[in-house]
């Protein structure tokens, strides 16, 4: 946007230090001016020494003639002093507002790094600059977050792409080769590549929290979620064991549908194969709606389970598994969660697995 140029701030302050100065200068002399006009009198009478031709002078005309100079000259140094001493003044003021506006530009170039480390103690000036460089580290954090996303986004994109391109080279390299094979391939490979689209607009949907909030019973979530994956856990050999109390939160029932679906599915799918159970609980407790999903499985490592929920992050010991998924699962939990202004806990269980913890703001039934 186009400004026309104007007065700087540090000099409308020195003009507004200085006609401070000059409005109590004026005052003051004006208070001198009648405290002089009520004690001296109109006329004197002037006796020479010999007491022999007195007479009368006018004194208030004569004063008038030697203060109002003097005033003058006293206003005139005094709007000199308060101009000078202003402009130091404001000019001391306004050196955090300055670094503040360097660092402004710096972060306007795209060097989110810069910080204004403003020192001294707290005031208006140093808490500005304090939020700006905390502004500056979460922008930072998030375009690291953005980059890092975007480049795994686009490995994992082309991924199928090539093992498409791969199919349909090797195919027309051998015109004898078995169609239906070949589309077979194709269609599991076209299938995954839907999936992660999906997932990746249901990420951004929730990153940008693009929803409506309502009443939601997250123990009826769960039982949905179940009824949905029990053929699976059927199929898989893996128990599920549900039980919980109606826990209202408030956000958007298919999110938080989605959400407990993903957990559902990672607890069952990356399981012991046969005989591994699957613990799905419900509560309300402090305030707070809770959703508890613990399994059985291989042992993680803290390390490794904090790391479960940046997107893409599947663990060694998943990767190579059948319905591995896209990476996104637990990723679109966090988002979730941290859009129903919740938290999201991710902690191995002792003999293995994991104990994956939903905390979200609890809503009153009438509410």
């Amino acid at each position: 946007m186009t400004r026309p140029p104007g007065l700087s701030v540090r000099l409308k302050l020195t003009l507004s230090y200085a006609g401070l100065v000059m409005v109590a200068g004026a005052l003051l002399l004006a208070v001198v001016w009648v405290f002089l006009l009520r004690y001296v009198p109109d006329r004197a009478m002037l006796v020479t020494p010999d007491k022999a031709t007195p007479g009368v002078f006018p004194v208030r005309s004569n004063l008038l003639h030697v203060f109002a100079p003097r005033a003058a000259a006293a206003l005139g140094i005094l709007l000199l002093f308060s101009l000078v001493g202003g402009w130091f003044l404001a000019g001391r003021m306004l050196a955090p507002l300055t670094r503040i506006t360097a660092a402004t530009r710096i972060a306007s170039g795209g060097s989110l790094a810069h910080r204004i480390r403003l020192p001294g103690r707290r005031d208006e000036f140093r808490e500005l600059a304090d939020a700006f460089d905390a502004m500056l580290a979460q922008l930072e954090h998030n375009m690291a977050q953005q980059q890092r996303f975007a480049a795994n986004a686009s490995h994992e994109l082309r991924t199928p792409l090539a093992i498409t391109k791969t199919l349909l080279d090797g195919a027309a390299a051998d015109p004898a080769r078995d169609p239906a094979e070949l589309v077979a391939r194709l269609q599991a490979v076209n299938e995954r590549a839907i999936e992660l689209t999906e997932a990746l607009l249901l990420l951004s949907r929730a990153d940008q929290r693009a929803f409506l909030r309502e009443p939601v019973d997250l123990s009826l979530l769960a039982e949905e979620a179940t009824e949905t994956l029990l053929p699976l856990a059927e199929q898989r050999r893996v128990t599920i064991e549900a039980s919980g109390h109606v826990a209202l939160a408030a956000g958007s029932p298919a999110l938080l549908l989605q959400l407990t679906t993903n957990l559902l599915h990672n607890a069952i799918v990356h399981n012991r194969p046969g005989g591994g159970t699957v613990q799905l609980a419900t509560s309300a407790a402090d305030g707070h709606a809770v959703l508890v999903v613990e399994n059985t499985g291989d042992t993680v490592s803290a390390a490794l389970a904090a790391t479960l929920t940046e997107p893409f992050q599947r663990g060694s010991e998943r990767i190579h598994r059948d319905q591995a998924g896209v990476g996104l699962g637990l990723a679109i939990v966090k988002s979730i969660t941290q859009a129903h202004d919740g938290t999201l806990t991710v902690s191995p269980r002792v003999g293995g697995g994991l104990r994956v913890t939903v905390r979200l703001p609890r809503v009153r039934r009438e509410a």
